[in-house]
């Protein structure tokens, strides 16, 4: 008599066993999945936004327990990461009184030398148009007078604005800046300190003005390498300050290359690649549509072009322009006229590009036939010239809308972390202070650690309102 084996027969015909089709008797069957419902979903999405709200405590304790490592039902998450995003999310803004209209077209942070009753100090100053220092609460600044600050934002239940302590002071010289024969179009410090005979470093600014029915579009520079007087009805001295070149044309945008010696030009009729030390351009693209925004990479070999068409143009200034205008086919197309290009520079491949219906986009030179690689939703535009501004960590980019509202995202998630009204004008231009400035040579170094802890937690903002000043503490 053959053996019995649980789950086979034996078959004596063909002297062999067979395994029984169907369960074996007496196992037990694996439970059919529960049915997916709404409920289930809405705790997973919860669970997945908890990370963001969890309270400061919690993530400190985290951090001394587990390093850099949260564990959470999304994963394992960075802590250094998701406290910059919580920071992000909780922004102290303040309007400066008395600058209605001074910061709307452009404006840039640069740390200068200014001249102080007990010697030559370095201090910060906020080209917009007209000249301002900007300094830390505590230190010493000269004129005594300042602009009255207000904190906008947050509000309480009453809408009321919370206490918040001021981190910048804002002055100003009436005088400052000579009157320039149209409208500033753009202001551009110099990426890298470029050298001079003598070894010295030479601080420049570039300045754009827009062009008028009686003026054309003009390129100065401003030198900014002896120290500022503003005591003096002008301290900026006149020879420090000069035309390059001038264009019978409208000037929308300009940008500077690393080395400090080029200048590509943005126009209502191409672009053109500018010798800053010679003043004679070279026109490297003709269209018949306005360039609204350029921007020319760390090499000075490539000029990209975002148009009034929507179309985004990279160009190669090795190669020589024809005669002739030159229309070509764009590698990327935007929905609505090109606003605002911004290139990263921790990784030059990426840039970020903004058209006038609200769309703001992340793009890879290497992939620019697949589309945008990521999407900031939310934004609000029509027709406006609204300046994209990046953190120079580049994990932020930060929007004004339309609708009066101001807007950051997570550059890597392009997930929205703070969107709020406190002015009541659209909040066009925003200046973030620049890594690759005065101290980019020096990284690694005490100095430029406490340039990041210094500058990277503040972005200025300009509208019809005044300059604002925003800070992440």
């Amino acid at each position: 008599m053959p053996k019995e084996i649980p789950g086979f027969y034996y078959d004596a015909e063909k002297n062999r066993y067979f395994p029984y089709k169907g369960p074996i008797p007496g196992s037990s069957r694996k439970p059919p999945p529960p049915p997916s419902n709404l409920s289930s979903k809405r705790k997973q999405i919860d669970g997945a936004c908890k990370c963001m709200k969890m309270r400061r405590d919690k993530l400190l304790q985290a951090r001394e327990l587990c390093g850099n490592v949260i564990s959470s039902r999304k994963g394992k998450l960075n802590f250094q990461m998701e406290y910059q995003k919580r920071q992000a999310s909780e922004p102290l803004i303040w309007k400066y009184q008395g600058t209605e209209r001074m910061g709307n077209a452009a404006l840039e942070h640069v740390d200068v030398d200014v001249t102080m009753p007990h010697g030559v100090i370095e201090r910060e100053i906020l080209l917009a148009g007209s000249l301002f220092q900007a300094g830390k609460v505590g230190q010493e600044l000269d004129p005594p007078q300042s602009y009255m600050a207000d904190c906008v934002w947050p509000l309480n239940v009453g809408q009321q604005a919370r206490h918040g302590d001021l981190s910048r002071h804002l002055l100003s010289s009436d005088t400052a800046m000579n009157y320039m024969p149209s409208s500033i179009s753009c202001i551009k410090m110099l990426r890298r300190p470029s050298f001079t005979i003598d070894n010295t470093t030479s601080k420049h600014v570039l300045i754009a003005t827009l062009g008028s029915d009686r003026s054309n579009g003009l390129v100065y520079l401003l030198d900014l390498s002896k120290p500022l007087d503003f005591n003096l009805n002008f301290p900026i001295p006149r020879e420090g300050f000069h035309e390059v070149v001038s264009f019978k044309h409208t000037l929308w945008a300009a940008d500077c290359d690393s080395n400090g010696r080029l200048a590509a030009i943005g126009t209502n009729r191409g672009a053109a690649l500018l010798n800053l030390e010679t003043g004679r351009p070279a026109w490297t693209y003709r269209c018949k549509s306005d360039v609204l925004s350029i921007q020319l990479d760390h090499s000075g070999n490539f000029i990209l072009c975002g148009l009034r068409n929507g179309a985004i143009v990279t160009v190669d200034a090795r190669q020589k322009q024809l005669k002739r205008n030159t229309d070509t086919y764009p590698a990327i197309s935007m929905p609505s006229s090109v606003c605002c290009l911004s290139s990263l520079k921790l990784y030059d491949q990426y840039f970020l590009a903004s058209s006038m219906d609200g769309s703001i986009k992340l793009y890879d030179h290497r992939l620019t036939r697949r589309g945008p690689i990521q999407s900031y939703d939310g934004n609000v535009n029509s027709h406006t010239r609204l300046e994209l501004g990046v953190d120079p960590s580049e994990k932020f980019v930060l929007s004004g809308g339309e609708d009066c509202y101001l807007r950051l995202w997570n550059i890597q998630s392009g997930k929205m972390l703070f969107e709020d009204r406190f002015m009541e004008s659209v909040p066009s231009v925003v200046c973030w202070p620049r890594m690759e400035g005065l101290l980019g040579e020096e990284k690694g170094t005490q100095n430029h650690r406490y340039y990041k802890q210094n500058h990277c937690s503040g972005a200025w903002l300009g509208s019809y309102d005044g300059i604002y000043y925003t800070s992440w503490l």
